[in-house]
């Protein structure tokens, strides 16, 4: 139970995880390069759609305990989890957060960014400054009897020095055959907490920071998390290995 808790995986099922998030991250930056006044969240689906059937992979949300589309689009209040629909155009100083999970051979890719459209201001900005940020600060937690606390405190302590509020109602999660396991990664925590890394354990990190509020709300479509003030929220996510002293990020391909 110990070994399925901690999510460890075999060098055969990390070699297939790398395949898949290269092929996740590849696919979020082609969603990217679609981003512009006037699109819709539906056409980003439909890119999707066609850029994982041209490569013989699986846009894992779709059917996902229902789900209806193929990858989540999150804009401006939108936390996580925005259904991708024909009424939601983006314009001109939205953002948007695409998050993309892939299956290859069984295994799950998982990796989401926030863009800007067209342009921002200097608040807006910061926010999304300030996530990748977080992101990263927490990533630099990762490495061998580190605790799953010293993630979440580097990433809420930064998100907070900045004026930000970090969400809990959603987490990190381990990730590879199953699209969601344990152990399950909070974006907020203590030093010196929780559970133990070791290596080759995978699991995502995501943290969704708020403008306002760190609390969230689930709408009628039994999908789609907004902020409870319906300020802004931005969020950046890799799928991480731990390794014999530190991190890979099996979804960075820059």
């Amino acid at each position: 139970m110990q070994y399925k808790y901690k999510n460890i995986m075999s060098i055969y099922e990390i070699n297939k995880m790398r395949q898949v998030c290269k092929l996740a991250a590849e696919m979020l930056c082609f969603l990217q390069s679609k981003i512009k006044i006037g699109i819709t969240t539906e056409e980003l689906d439909e890119y999707a759609v066609n850029w994982a059937n041209s490569h013989n992979v699986i846009n894992a949300p779709l059917g996902y305990h229902g789900f209806p589309k193929s990858i989540c689009t999150s804009v401006n209040q939108v936390v996580c989890h925005g259904i991708p629909n024909k009424n939601t155009i983006l314009k001109s100083e939205d953002i948007i957060n695409i998050d993309v999970t892939l299956i290859l051979d069984g295994y799950h890719g998982d990796t989401s960014k926030t863009f800007y459209v067209n342009k921002i201001n200097s608040h807006i900005k910061k926010l999304i400054q300030t996530t990748k940020e977080c992101l990263n600060l927490g990533i630099n937690q990762v490495y061998p009897n580190n605790k799953i606390g010293d993630i979440g405190y580097a990433i809420q302590n930064h998100a907070e020095n900045n004026k930000f509020s970090v969400v809990q109602d959603f987490v990190g999660h381990g990730i590879g055959k199953n699209f969601h396991s344990d152990p399950q990664i909070p974006h907020f925590g203590k030093k010196n907490t929780g559970l133990s890394l070791s290596q080759n354990m995978i699991f995502t990190i995501e943290p969704m920071i708020n403008v306002g509020t760190h609390k969230t709300k689930i709408l009628d479509d039994g999908w789609t998390v907004e902020t409870l003030d319906k300020k802004l929220s931005a969020q950046f996510e890799h799928t991480i290995l731990v390794t014999n002293n530190g991190y890979e990020i099996l979804t960075d391909i820059n």
